[in-house]
């Protein structure tokens, strides 16, 4: 069960760029669909809506993985300063 857990980890900004990808493809496609669904300014509204919320889910993910390096690296330090090993 733990290396299935593993395949739905982010474990470097290369994955994690893919999967900003793959949600932008999709909230552009569903922002397509949008403006021929809702003509006018609500569907690029609604356009605007899906890209701005990939921006934003990006950067969550990125900050997140940021995080977690760091945290993982101030761990080390205060380990190796107790005599510990990492």
């Amino acid at each position: 069960m733990t290396r299935v857990k593993r395949l739905f980890v982010i474990k470097t900004r290369f994955e994690a760029y893919l999967i900003i990808f793959a949600l932008a493809l999709g909230a552009m496609t569903r922002g397509a669909h949008y403006t021929v669904q809702y003509p006018g300014v609500g569907g690029y509204l609604l356009f605007a809506a899906t890209a701005g919320a990939v921006f934003l889910g990006g950067a969550k993910i990125l900050d997140a993985l940021r995080y977690e390096r760091e945290a993982r690296e101030a761990g080390a330090d205060t380990a190796e300063k107790a005599g510990l090993k990492p």
